[in-house]
């Protein structure tokens, strides 16, 4: 069984987040490298860029919505932390992903959308690893 974490203070919450989006990454990349589902690694793809905006939201002591809305997220993220990468950044398609992924019986994405989607993670990934460093600092 596993040793349950307790979180200490606001940054072990943050890295918590953190952690909880590599393992939706961890599972986009085992799909990543068979034939599909893909529908299900976009929805993954979107779920970690949610967790890795929410966990700036909780280093900035901001309450963290109950949304979906990366582009929503990123608004209040750009709030307390005006970064320009984070704000040149297109997150419109990836919102859909939250649901499209779990409930339209059309969206069967290809594999190249896939790459796109995890390419945008990979730089959200990089963006709030800079902000944690430099706040942590």
């Amino acid at each position: 069984m596993r040793e349950s974490f307790y979180m200490k203070d606001k940054h072990d919450l943050v890295r918590g987040w953190i952690t909880k989006a590599a393992s939706d990454l961890f599972v986009v990349q085992q799909i990543l490298d068979t034939p599909g589902p893909y529908d299900t690694a976009c929805f993954h793809t979107q779920q970690a860029i949610e967790k890795l905006l929410k966990s700036i939201l909780l280093l900035y002591d901001v309450p963290v919505p109950r949304t979906h809305d990366l582009e929503e997220l990123q608004r209040l993220c750009l709030e307390v932390c005006p970064v320009p990468e984070l704000a040149a950044l297109d997150l419109t398609q990836i919102t859909d992903y939250a649901v499209a992924a779990r409930y339209d019986i059309e969206f069967w994405p290809e594999r190249d959308a896939l790459l796109e989607a995890l390419s945008l993670v990979e730089e959200v990934q990089a963006i709030v690893s800079d902000i944690v460093s430099s706040e942590s600092a």
